[in-house]
This record gives C-alpha cells, structure tokens and sequence, in this order.
C-alpha cells in the first residue's frame, strides 16, 4: 500500500561453519572438544525475516545448507518466499531438497534466484526438481521458480531490493548479495535512524577477494556479513587479518564473520576483535538486541 514500510526486519545466522562444519568429524582439538555452544558451527546460510510494505511476514533464504532441516528446526521456519544463491558449492545448495516441506504448508512454488553457471549446476544435481516430467513419480518434490540473476542487476520483491554483485572466491567469481529496503530505510519501519536496524545489508560468505566493482556495493552498508576461514593463508577463503582488514576498509556499523573453521576458537578470537565486529554464531540474529 502506498506509504507502507519495510519493517522488523532480521537477519539469522542458521550457520557459521565452513564445508567441513565445527566440530569436524575425528577431531579432537580445543575448538572440536569445546563445550561452548559458540563453537559448534552447521555449514553457512542465513535466513531473512521482515514485513513487506503491506505487513505480511516474509522470509528469504541466503543460501540452503546441506544442515538445513536441523538449522529450520531449530529457527522455528514454517514458510519461504525466495532463496537466494551465492554459488553452487555443496555446503551452500545440497539442502535445496527440504524446501519441499516449505511448498507443502504454503500451497505455493518458491522463487529461487542464482546466476547462469550455477542454475546449471543446480539442474544437473537436481534434476527431478527441474525437471519433473522426466520423472515417473512426481510426489513431494520441492518446486522452485528458477530465476536468472545478472551481477549488478536488481530485483525487487516485497519491498526489498536485492542486488547480487560479483566477488571472488579463488579463481572462481561467485555471487554476493545486497539487500537495501526499496523505501529507504533501514527495515526497523520507522523514520528514526538511531543505528538500530538492518539495512542496508551486505551478504558476502566465500570470498578471496573483492573486484573493484564490488565496491558500489558495499558502499554504506550498515550490516556486513563476512567470510573468514582461518588463520592461516587459503587459496579461497579470507584469513581472520584479511577479514578484519577488509571489514576496517568497508567501514560498516556492524560487522559479523562466518564460515569459519575449527583453526578459529570463539572465546580466543571474539573478544579481540576490532568494535563493531563480532564472530558470527549459530542462531545470532542482527540487529542484536541491546542488553
């Protein structure tokens, strides 16, 4: 409706470990040992919650784990109105099987977003999804509207804006996504701007390193989500120095790092970090409710 608002929106962090999840299967290190809840990490993605400008809840994926069920168990999911690729890699899209369970309880196909090379990767694994009439039974099989996505280019759903631009994860360009309320604000749904809300966000898991274009797009965002794997140098993955520098360089209100791995103790790296960064955990939502 016209003069509608973008309001309570809300980022989760469903998990924030890298492909091998926290702990790893054998190991027996302090982080694979910890019983700090903070260091059992499901492999990455994120779940977007909000009112659309009419003030129906919606929810968009970031990314569909391969832990999804556990992950949706364990957030209370019960719809989904989108799911938005970063990149075909198992850890990010071997879930996409559950959001079947989504199609059932709404009656209604689910838009998914994601580039050429990647929708290519998705038909071939999942055939029976996209290609259902290849397929003599064609009982509870998610249904999803695949959509192509071009970097730089927009779409707008429920009141959001959603660009996907372009970093680099090695040698491979994979997608990163900005999310910006359509209105202009900040997704709390009201005019004040005291620093409390989500937007503009920018969603950026497996990345080596940012193309120069890429930075139109983190300009000014205020919620910045952020790979970091380790200490040690990785071919595909920002360093925890690597991170923390780029997030200095990014300059955003709230900076959080995922998809680390089990090099990264919570207890030992958190409390060291530069203000306005915070290791990312399973189940943290931002805005982070003040104490």
């Amino acid at each position: 409706m016209p003069g509608g608002r973008v309001s309570q929106a809300q980022l989760e962090l469903l998990g924030t470990g890298t492909s091998s999840g926290v702990p790893v299967i054998g190991c027996e290190c302090a982080t694979c040992t910890s019983t700090d809840p903070h260091d059992r990490r499901l492999r990455t993605s994120a779940v977007l919650r909000f009112r659309d400008p009419l003030g129906i809840e919606r929810v968009w994926l970031l990314d569909v784990s391969p832990d999804h069920r556990e992950q949706a168990l364990r957030s209370g999911l019960a719809r989904c109105d989108g799911i938005f690729v970063t990149h075909s890699h198992m850890d990010h899209v071997w879930g996409l099987d559950e959001v079947r369970r989504y199609n059932a309880l709404m009656q209604a196909p689910i838009e998914l977003f994601a580039d050429h090379e990647t929708m290519v990767d998705l038909q071939r694994v999942y055939q029976y999804i996209f290609h259902k009439h290849k397929h003599a039974r064609g009982s509870f099989i998610a249904d999803v509207i695949p959509l192509h996505v071009e970097a730089g280019v927009a779409v707008e759903r429920h009141g959001i804006r959603a660009t996907p631009f372009t970093v680099l994860h090695g040698r491979e360009p994979v997608l990163a996504w900005r999310m910006d309320a359509v209105d202009g604000g900040d997704g709390s749904g009201t005019d004040e701007s005291g620093g409390s809300g989500l937007f503009p966000l920018a969603y950026c898991t497996d990345v080596s390193g940012f193309p120069p274009e890429a930075y139109v797009h983190l300009r000014g965002v205020r919620t910045l989500v952020l790979d970091m794997l380790r200490f040690r140098a990785h071919p595909t993955h920002f360093t925890v120095e690597q991170a923390v520098a780029h997030a200095r360089e990014i300059a955003a209100e709230t900076t959080v790092f995922v998809h680390m791995s089990h090099d990264v103790r919570h207890c030992d790296v958190d409390p060291g970090l530069p203000p306005g960064m915070a290791l990312g955990f399973d189940g943290m939502r931002l805005p982070r409710t003040p104490c």
